[in-house]
């Protein structure tokens, strides 16, 4: 019996897979396109037990394929393969009744994994309709990304409420937006406030509305947000920064979805999704009794948490490309392209400013770069400013980024694996500096002969040539 179907019109990708799943002796099939697996479905006695499909194939897609399965046989794990990291097709894959979504290039024994997982799901994934195709709202291949397009996805069918961490730039209206947009509620209203934004004495008209003659100048009636919000979503920005007598409001309408304008008399329901967001600590400000607590566990129903640019060094080609792009079209003229120099440049800045700060940069490129291929010497001068600007990355901020990597790849082994090549590296240089002279190397790392003897053995380097000497 054919435990696992594999469906992808790459032949390299399928190889991978069947020599990985025939390692752990699980039974697979492979086909080059959808409609040929749909084929096999049709004819096939029994279904597999796990499929594994790309989304993008030449004839019918990947979704398609999802689609298609799912009216044949609803209890059967689809994991989605994709090289397009981009929200839309996490969002697709989830609502489609995907088991899981593995973005490419994947590791190998993660995608082994998931499948030893798929196979033990018994419990029912229920399937949605697939969503229109359209142009991307968000962008990562991070790992850290992809569990933010995972959570989105997974919450498509959801009117949950939803916390938002991240700091400031880093996208946290833009996920609310996905949230609206891919939420029973996507045809009603999605209406943003900043609430840090707006004085103290006005912000309660501005969530709840006021009657005529509640207060001076209330010369008519007004409707607040969380009317104009009705029946769709209402994000709450910088929840942080809400005064106290307006978070027991709030509160009060998280509990009994009913609220009073200024100067009302009768309640009003609220039919409203509140998603939330924060740049900062909220566990800390309950602490500090600057937030109320009972609040805080009403918002903290569901809490996603976008990483800042420094923890997505990976997506900063990626995303310099798209805002190259969007900006050359807003202009009307054609887009710029970055020098390999200058990527590794920008990926070794701080970005306080996150991904606002970075598509600020890309329209200024666009305007002021002289220029159709930029280079260091055309990025703006406080930029040209930044310490350190000869290496691309620190070696702690590279290890943040390998151990994110890996944690979200091959949980359980992370310490093991870092550890041996940490060692590794260690003793190459040494070796290399000393012309492979072990006791003079041990010296150098201030280690003890017995020690980088044992190492070298453990880690399998006895047969390495040594590195030649730095310069």
């Amino acid at each position: 019996m054919n435990t696992v179907w594999i469906v992808d019109d790459d032949r390299s990708i399928r190889w991978v897979l069947e020599k990985a799943l025939g390692r752990e002796d699980i039974p697979h099939r492979s086909f080059s396109s959808a409609n040929e697996a749909l084929s096999a479905l049709e004819i096939e006695p029994v279904p597999p037990k796990v499929l594994i499909s790309d989304i993008r194939m030449p004839g019918e897609s990947g979704l398609g394929l999802l689609k298609r399965v799912k009216t044949l046989h609803p209890q059967l794990p689809v994991i989605i393969m994709t090289a397009y990291s981009d929200l839309e097709s996490a969002v697709s894959a989830f609502q489609g009744g995907a088991f899981e979504y593995l973005p490419k290039p994947f590791d190998v024994d993660q995608a082994v994994a998931l499948v030893q997982r798929a196979i033990a799901q018994s419990a029912h994934q229920k399937g949605a309709s697939e969503s229109t195709a359209l142009a991307p709202e968000i962008l990562g291949q991070a790992p850290a990304m992809q569990e933010v397009f995972r959570a989105i996805g997974r919450l498509a069918q959801s009117h949950a409420t939803v916390l938002i961490n991240g700091e400031s730039g880093s996208g946290k209206e833009l996920v609310a937006r996905a949230l609206h947009r891919h939420s029973p509620r996507s045809d009603a209203p999605f209406i943003a406030i900043n609430t840090a934004a707006i004085p103290r004495d006005l912000l309660e008209s501005e969530l709840f509305g006021h009657e005529r003659g509640a207060f001076t100048g209330a010369a008519a009636q007004r409707r607040g947000r969380f009317e104009q919000a009705d029946g769709g979503t209402l994000f709450l920005d910088e929840i942080g920064d809400m005064p106290a007598e307006l978070q027991t409001r709030l509160l009060r309408v998280l509990s009994d979805n009913h609220f009073y304008r200024v100067g009302g008399q009768q309640p009003i329901r609220a039919n409203v999704r509140v998603i939330a967001a924060t740049h900062q600590n909220l566990e800390d400000r309950v602490r500090q009794g600057l937030f109320r607590e009972d609040l805080f566990h009403r918002l903290n129903v569901i809490r996603l948490r976008l990483p800042p640019m420094r923890e997505r060094r990976e997506d900063i080609p990626l995303l310099v490309r798209h805002f190259l792009q969007k900006s050359a079209q807003d202009l009307g003229v054609a887009p710029k392209r970055v020098s390999d120099a200058a990527i590794k440049y920008l990926q070794a800045l701080p970005f306080p400013g996150n991904v606002r700060q970075l598509e600020n940069l890309c329209h200024w490129l666009t305007v002021m770069a002289p220029g159709q291929v930029v280079e260091i010497a055309d990025l703006p001068p406080d930029m040209k400013a930044q310490p350190d600007r000869e290496a691309p990355i620190s070696w702690a901020d590279g290890l943040a980024l390998e151990a994110d990597r890996l944690i979200a790849t091959s949980p359980g082994e992370v310490f093991d694996r870092l550890t041996r090549d940490f060692e590794r590296t260690l003793i190459r240089r040494a070796l290399g500096a000393t012309g492979g002279r072990r006791i003079e190397a041990a010296q150098l790392l201030g280690i003890g002969r017995n020690t980088i003897t044992r190492k070298i053995q453990e880690l399998g380097m006895d047969d390495e040539r040594p590195a030649p000497p730095p310069a």
